[in-house]
């Protein structure tokens, strides 16, 4: 059944400049050392050292390491999940492409994998500055819908894989709103508010996308 509204998709490609943003704002944070530096002239306070080849010489509190924020664990989980369905989003939409036998299904995958394997390079910066390694695979839920979906062929691909991807959505779209609401870090904050409205568009289209293929979804989000 050929898809109605998916010119409706055009604005999808767009809106995913928007994922920018998340490299953009990951450049921006500060990248100076934690080390406190000392201005000429500053005076020396009483049981200070001098000497400069003693660590935290001339500071006050000479030999304390400064302490440095520990990032979230809710936000270190968020990243996590949030690469970990990214890269089971590529793997599907890559799998769309090769077996749908529905051009606009097919031309959905295509998409979907490229803008999710996009997501996944401009979170890294990210990741890395929470500490969090990058997944390489999918979960072990999402390997076993895609194994589900390659012994699949004609109209139940598309079935399986609409559903498949719509669950996706759903869960990728209450964790960036729950995170744009409650993210502890600013970098993360800032990524979920501007990537949350582009997976919401990601949704519609998916939801049109099921109506055209009389695939029934769970209507809870």
């Amino acid at each position: 059944m050929k898809f109605q509204r998916y010119g409706m998709f055009v604005s999808i490609i767009t809106a995913t400049t928007l994922w920018a943003g998340g490299a953009a704002i990951a450049q921006q944070q500060p990248g100076g050392s934690n080390g406190t530096q000392t201005s000429p002239g500053q005076q020396t306070m009483p049981g200070q050292s001098t000497n400069p080849n003693v660590p935290g010489a001339g500071v006050p509190g000479a030999g304390l390491e400064p302490t440095t924020p520990q990032p979230s664990m809710v936000d270190q989980s968020f990243v996590h999940k949030a690469m970990e369905d990214s890269v089971a989003e590529v793997e599907m939409g890559k799998l769309a492409e090769q077996k749908s036998p529905s051009a606009d299904v097919k031309q959905f995958g295509e998409k979907m994998a490229q803008i999710h394997q996009q997501l996944n390079e401009q979170m890294k910066p990210v990741a890395d500055k929470l500490g969090v390694s990058a997944p390489k695979n999918p979960s072990k839920k999402d390997k076993q819908e895609i194994a589900k979906m390659q012994t699949l062929s004609g109209p139940e691909f598309d079935t399986a894989f609409i559903q498949a991807m719509m669950k996706d959505q759903k869960s990728d779209v209450k964790d960036f709103k729950d995170e744009a609401q409650g993210a502890q870090d600013p970098t993360v904050l800032k990524l979920a508010k501007l990537d949350e409205p582009v997976l919401s568009q990601h949704l519609q289209i998916l939801e049109e996308l099921a109506q055209a293929h009389n695939v029934s979804v769970e209507s809870k989000k």
